[in-house]
């Protein structure tokens, strides 16, 4: 432990803290006030901010100057000296340990760690050119212009302390103007890398042992690489462990933010006490938490907790260090003071701009278009904030010559802090304005002019339906549309246009807009990733592997993710099937031969029994594991020389049992005996032994013979390949761990690519806002649906490869929804008072309990036989008489067409569809009476249950009138669910309450057949099949679609049509059924005689096949 950190740990005798200025007391401190005049500066600063909230540096000032008054009064008299004593004696490293581990975590938190790590070697480049360029320069400024004669050492540490950016103050002006988080994070990014590589090094210079002993270049590097890697694992660990707790399910959120705050603080003591760098450790922590390491909202309220935390801290030592300057001696404050502070203003000011102009060439190698504009913004980045103001104390506790005027180090400090904060934020904000890096392009307006023009439709549209309200008539209509009418005005480039780029930005090419939809597209695909997260469907892991997969590919310009993309990411599981099947191979099988071939010999059977028991092979384990110790005394030189005749003996011993062994496997194995490779290395090792035997025979026959000699000391050491029969043992064991690792790695996999599956369809629905022009909809439609299909595909080939631990995945999936599901409606019915508090506690911790035995939920499940999937056809209903039915009447497929008509037929059109165990092919067309011709490829060995379309209308017969209607009432539920999701969110339409509620249920209209709609009574009515045409308007709509709600009435205009009914209040149960009942009748009067137009006949086939 460093000697001047002893003091804020332990107090020792002969040991005197390391003042922040002032001398020792002789009188009574009163206790109590210091706590009252750090309330009254949080209040001061809580109103200042309240007033002045747009202006931080002001505050700062005002703060610090009000410190230097109560400095200077406390100067001059002893009660206000009383007051502020307990502040003057605290040790400098204390105050750095109160105030830096919250601000320097919460600085990291808000860093994105997938940006960074895409230009991490160009990051920490720019940060150590910029420490080495600040800390040669500044240092010899100060030893050139400053006239106190500050040593070198002093003048080193100044310059090492005036060279830190602030990691926060260096992006907050660029944060509130719209520049993009990529250039913030690597200014952030650098600014920790020069924070950390700081504090290691007032680390060593704190350090008893650098006092007393010399040190070398060598040993000081490696201290330094050694502090750097310790304070790294010690930062991973503590991220671990927060993440453990901020996600579990049973803690609440006062308690999360509670231990958050600790383990921040304790991770920060922790590595400090064992010599390391604390600061370094919370980078490592902040970087290593994202989004997705917390639960729902809570993130926020914890980043609210640190940002709270933090601008008390910067307010308090601004006021604090503002009291120690004012309770210094006035007469060091001289004019040259004044002169030397503005010397330093410009040497950091150069310092950053030469920094930049040689890491300009680094930054070039970046994806995100650096050019000489960002140079000049980074360049005005270099501001001093509270991290050189906490190390400033230290550099007169460190110096080896003490000077009189300590002060001045902590004046220098503040003052340059307040100045850049001041001017150099001013300046980044104006610079990045006129150079027009903060407007909005012009296809970024296009994509922001079709959000806004889609939320004005919604407000038109909210406006018709509220106008239909008899309670709301006598509204002023006029002045609620006037008062929610959306005018937004960009913001532009109000100083800079290039005048090579203006016809070019009025009319983007299509290229450009691809770029910019393709980066919108990417945001759309992370956020449908969190969601995912959030609900269950995808775990933690796969969720950040996909979003920083996207960050990853996002800076590549025009590339769009795809699921190969994804797979090559995550580096996957090819070289642990190659670890397992070589372990296969290895893998020791026992020997096996026929009794009858011995007959009644006796002796061959009981040797038999002999070799193929388990006591033989433990016998040879164990002779193996007893020449462990005779092996130990012969490589070691000074024992054998004690026990030569002893290990003769022992290697006599072990030979002859080896001979022996081998003996009576060849016996009863014969040729057999060689087919196994580890029968084979036995065989070998029983050779090189007896070998051994008759080198060390003729050595006791020739001891003068040297070549004799040196071959017998070499098979001596060859008698380690003994142990290699150990692994056999092993192999087993890595094989279940490989097959583990595999099992993780698909489940992995899977996850992956069900969720970028998730995401392309959540994008598809949201495209149309994205660009307006019909080109680059259909282009950004084409790209997500390839690869779309790609990661189908991809899924079959998963399933294929893994079958067991799919359906695991999808049970556990389906346990996990089926439980959000209860989680949502518990909420609502404890929201709405119809559960009671209490009951609603006991109940979500029930609900929450089985999702956290989730964790535990086996990793391969084996498939079910192909007669349970009957179980699962959702219109079955799970009853026995109709599973029963069907069994019976299921036949081997024949598909209902006759080769002879295959050649009459004309055009066909071809769909593709990817179905899974479970699925079933055909409803619709089994339903429609019509046939269409299917084409399967299986990718694995496959049973089908067929049921002839014969069977199936028997079925309607026997059952009639509800089975049809149900499989059409599935048929629409699931149409209005693929293709309307984001509309039906809320709503819950499950086909067993549908059936037993009539939440939703189907109409058929028929052409020219006409049916009103009731706006109060029916939410949603969704086309699932065929077409109708709004009787008033003459608006044509097809299927699939919902209609709006200014529609009135409609008609059909094909031979069937079918429409999903949703309804907008729950009926009693006694209407449920009669409405069902009649529905059911409606619904299964079957007319054999459709037929449809010809136009029509494309667009049915392609529904009827996507459908199957």
């Amino acid at each position: 432990m460093p000697n001047t950190n002893s003091s804020f740990w332990m107090q020792r005798e002969g040991n005197r803290p390391d003042l922040l200025c002032g001398r020792s007391a002789t009188y009574t401190i009163v206790n109590g006030h210091f706590l009252t005049l750090v309330c009254s500066i949080v209040v001061l600063g809580g109103f200042l901010r309240t007033y002045l909230r747009s202006f931080e540096v002001t505050v700062l000032i005002i703060l610090s100057v009000s410190g230097f008054v109560i400095g200077q009064l406390a100067h001059s008299s002893v009660k206000v000296y009383q007051i502020v004593y307990p502040l003057l004696r605290t040790p400098s490293f204390s105050l750095y340990c109160y105030f830096a581990p919250i601000i320097i975590f919460m600085a990291a938190l808000d860093v994105d760690f997938y940006i960074l790590k895409n230009v991490f070697w160009q990051v920490l480049l720019t940060g150590l050119i910029s420490f080495v360029v600040s800390f040669i320069i500044i240092g010899y400024v100060v030893l050139k212009f400053n006239r106190d004669f500050w040593d070198l050492q002093t003048s080193l540490l100044f310059s090492m302390t005036l060279g830190m950016t602030d990691p926060i103050h260096s992006v907050n002006s660029l944060k509130t103007i719209g520049v993009s988080k990529m250039y913030t994070d690597i200014i952030r990014g650098e600014s920790m890398i020069i924070c950390g590589f700081t504090s290691i090094c007032f680390g060593v210079f704190r350090s008893n042992s650098l006092q007393v002993v010399v040190f070398t270049e060598l040993h000081i590097i490696l201290s330094l690489c050694l502090d750097i890697l310790g304070s790294i694992i010690c930062g991973y660990s503590c991220a671990r462990i927060i993440q453990f707790i901020l996600t579990d399910l049973f803690s609440n959120i006062l308690t999360s933010v509670i231990l958050c705050i600790s383990m921040v603080y304790m991770t920060f003591y922790i590595v400090e006490f064992l010599g390391m760098s604390g600061m370094v450790a919370l980078v490592t922590v902040g970087l290593n938490l994202d989004s997705l390491s917390f639960k729902p909202r809570i993130e926020l309220i914890i980043t609210k907790f640190l940002i709270m935390f933090s601008a008390v801290f910067q307010q308090l030592l601004y006021t604090f260090f503002g009291i120690v300057i004012g309770c210094g001696e006035t007469k060091y404050l001289k004019f040259h003071t004044v002169v030397f502070l503005f010397i330093l203003f410009a040497t950091v000011n150069f310092v950053r701009l030469l920094t930049v102009v040689l890491v300009s060439p680094i930054l070039m190698h970046t994806n995100y278009e650096y050019n000489w504009k960002w140079g000049i913004v980074i360049a005005w980045s270099g501001i001093k904030g509270v991290f050189s103001l906490l190390l400033a104390p230290d550099i007169h506790n460190l110096a080896e010559k003490k000077i009189e005027s300590p002060q001045l180090f902590i004046l220098y400090v503040q003052v340059i802090s307040l100045l850049t904060m001041g001017i150099n934020s001013y300046m980044m904000t104006h610079s990045a304005r006129t150079l027009g890096l903060c407007a909005i392009s012009l296809p970024r307006q296009m994509a922001m002019q079709n959000a806004i023009k889609h939320i004005q439709e919604i407000i038109q549209n909210t406006i018709t339906l509220f106008k239909t309200e008899k309670i709301l008539t006598n509204v002023n209509w006029t002045l609620v549309e006037e008062k929610t009418k959306i005018e937004y005005n960009f913001p532009s480039d109000p100083y800079y246009v290039s005048p090579d780029n203006k016809e070019e930005e009025e009319s983007p090419t299509e290229e450009v807009l691809i770029e910019e939809a393709r980066l919108h597209v990417a945001i759309i695909q992370m956020s449908s990733f969190e969601k995912q997260c959030y609900d269950g469907i995808l775990s933690v892991e796969a969720a950040r592997i996909l979003i920083g997969a996207s960050k990853s590919y996002c800076p590549i310009q025009g590339k769009f993710m795809s699921i190969y993309d994804v797979s090559t990411y995550v580096r996957a599981r090819s070289w642990l099937m190659k670890f397992k099947n070589m372990l296969t191979v290895l893998e020791y099988h026992k020997d096996k031969a026929p009794l009858f071939l011995y007959g009644n010999n006796k002796f061959l059977l009981f040797v038999h029994h002999t070799v193929f028991s388990e006591e033989f092979e433990y016998a040879g384990h164990v002779i193996t594991v007893m020449y462990i110790y005779p092996m130990i005394i012969h490589l070691w030189p000074m024992a054998r020389e004690l026990n030569v005749s002893a290990l003769l003996s022992v290697n006599y011993y072990y030979v002859f049992l080896y001979i022996f062994r081998s003996a009576l496997k060849i016996i009863i194995l014969k040729r057999k005996y060689f087919d196994q490779y580890w029968n084979t290395l036995d065989f070998l090792i029983m050779l090189l032994g007896i070998v051994d035997l008759f080198c060390l025979y003729f050595v006791k026959l020739r001891p003068d013979n040297f070549v004799l000699i040196q071959i017998t000391v070499i098979l001596g050491y060859f008698r380690i390949i003994r142990f290699i029969p150990f692994v056999k043992i092993i192999i087993p064991l890595l094989i279940n761990i490989v097959d583990v690792q595999i099992k993780k790695r698909l489940r992995l996999m899977y996850g992956i690519t069900k969720g970028y599956v998730k995401s392309q369809e959540d994008t598809k629905f949201l495209i149309k806002h994205i660009s307006s022009r019909e080109s680059i909809y259909q282009k950004l439609y084409e790209i997500l649906e390839t690869n779309k299909r790609d990661a189908v595909k991809e899924l079959g080939l998963i399933e294929h490869e893994g079958r067991d631990v799919v359906i695991a995945l999808k049970t556990r999936q389906a346990i996990r929804s089926v439980i959000a599901k209860a989680l949502k409606n518990l909420t609502f019915l404890w929201s709405r008072g119809i559960i009671d508090k209490h009951e609603g506690i006991e109940m979500n911790k029930v609900l929450l309990a089985k999702i956290k035995a989730l964790n535990n939920f086996p990793m391969a499940i084996p498939p079910p036989t192909p007669d349970k999937y009957l179980h699962n056809i959702i219109w079955l209903e799970n009853k026995d008489v109709l599973i029963e039915f069907f069994k019976l009447h299921s036949l081997p497929p024949t598909f209902g067409i006759d080769s002879s008509l295959r050649s009459d037929r004309g055009s066909k059109t071809m769909f593709t569809e990817y179905c899974t165990s479970g699925d079933i092919i055909g409803e619709l067309s089994c339903l429609l009476k019509r046939e269409i011709e299917y084409t399967v490829i299986c990718e694995t060995i496959l049973q089908a249950c067929f049921i002839s379309l014969e069977d199936l209308y028997e079925g309607f017969d026997v059952f009639w009138p509800s089975l049809e209607y149900k499989i059409w009432l599935k048929l629409a539920l699931s149409i209005a669910y693929q293709y309307f999701e984001s509309s039906l969110t809320d709503e819950d339409l499950d086909f067993q309450k549908c059936v037993a509620f009539n939440l939703a249920y189907v109409e058929t209209l028929s052409s020219y057949n006409e049916m009103t709609i009731d706006n109060v009574t029916m939410k949603f009515v969704i086309i699932v099949y065929g077409s109708v045409i709004d009787t008033k308007t003459e608006v044509p709509y097809l299927a699939p679609c919902i209609l709006p709600k200014t529609c009135e009435q409609v008609q059909g205009t094909s031979d069937l049509s079918k429409l999903l009914v949703v309804q907008a209040f729950e009926p009693t149960k006694n209407t449920d059924s009669k409405v069902m009942v009649n529905t059911g009748l409606r619904m299964t009067q079957r007319e054999n005689n459709w037929k449809r137009k010809n136009e029509e006949r494309g667009f049915q086939l392609s529904w009827n096949q996507s459908q199957s």
